[in-house]
């Protein structure tokens, strides 16, 4: 069993043996004892994983160990919820902050200042061709502040507000400013706007690319789009076949038999590859090789059929390249 495995099993081994003594603290407020409790347990999954305490949704309380926002560490926590006991009506668990159900009234301190959720503003905007919506968030005690709290307290928000994951997938840069914006929209429309959006991408669909490769050559791409590590966060395998092809065009790119081929292989690949254990991501075709990068759950055995499927390949030698890569970095141009 994998160390990573062993660490998760270790804490839900702790938390049955510790939760009659944590629903004790629980219904005495002991917070304290909560937390003395709670974080060297969390802290011996991963020390950068974050946990909190939260409102459950059809639970009294959620326990929520998250990244934090850190893509290398999803992956960790989702393996961490997928272990878990099932929910009763005291706990649930979650991988990611959820949206708190009263979130405009939510009031809390920040840098020794009343911090209301419903004072905040916004400034919106959508870049041109991306699936996000780029943020300037101001509130009132926000001059006083310094940047790390002003930002720190912008982040908390918008994750009680839309839900961690919902941050991850459609908001892009986030600027917490110490003046208001021009043209500001108060935060309790965020959600609405956010829902629009997605709305609008709810269908991934594939976009074409072309570029030169250093040498001046022509490639193509082809990448599925929306692409965010936050919509498979169990896929943290990175898997690339390069195959190699002998019919192409002035520019390297296939033609003919060598084309025919790659569609059949495609075709095969997908039937190789259930949605639930891995994502065709990104394909390029450059200087008589296409490269297909695909991202698998580490645990499902994609590798091993891909590599079985590449045997076959009869254009030249194949060749299959497995890397841990939970942020998605081998492909983070791609990323939108």
């Amino acid at each position: 069993m994998p160390m990573r495995d062993e660490r998760i099993a270790a804490f839900w081994s702790w938390w049955a043996e510790n939760r009659p003594r944590l629903d004790a603290m629980l219904d005495a407020g002991d917070e304290t004892g909560l937390a003395e409790a709670l974080a060297p347990a969390v802290a011996a999954i991963d020390e950068r994983l974050a946990w909190e305490i939260e409102p459950g949704k059809a639970a009294g309380q959620a326990l929520v160990v998250t990244s934090a926002g850190a893509p290398d560490l999803r992956p960790l926590a989702h393996r961490w919820v997928r272990a878990a006991p099932p929910a009763d009506e005291r706990w649930e668990f979650h991988p990611s902050r959820q949206p708190h159900p009263n979130a405009m009234e939510l009031r809390i301190q920040v840098g020794g200042r009343e911090f209301a959720f419903d004072q905040i503003v916004l400034g919106m905007r959508i870049p041109p061709g991306k699936p996000r919506l780029d943020l300037v968030v101001y509130h009132p005690i926000y001059p006083d502040l310094d940047d790390e709290t002003r930002t720190e307290s912008a982040l908390l928000a918008l994750d009680w507000i839309l839900g961690e994951d919902e941050v991850a997938r459609w908001i892009g840069d986030i600027t917490a400013a110490s003046f208001e914006p021009l043209d500001p929209v108060p935060v309790v429309h965020l959600p609405a706007v956010v829902a629009g959006l997605a709305q609008e991408h709810d269908e991934p669909r594939w976009v074409a690319l072309e570029g030169r490769t250093p040498a001046g050559g022509k490639v193509t791409a082809t990448a599925r789009f929306p692409l965010r590590p936050v919509d498979f966060p169990l896929f943290d395998q990175h898997i690339t076949v390069a195959l190699p092809y002998r019919e192409a065009d002035a520019d390297g790119l296939p033609t003919g038999a060598s084309a025919e081929a790659l569609d059949v292989f495609e075709l095969e690949l997908a039937a190789a590859l259930p949605d639930d254990q891995a994502l065709p991501a990104v394909q390029i075709n450059a200087d008589r090789v296409r490269e297909i990068h695909i991202y698998a759950d580490p645990d499902a055995g994609v590798a091993d059929r891909i590599r079985e499927l590449v045997k076959g390949w009869r254009q030249g030698r194949a060749k299959v390249e497995v890397e841990s890569d939970p942020g998605w970095l081998s492909i983070s141009h791609f990323l939108n």
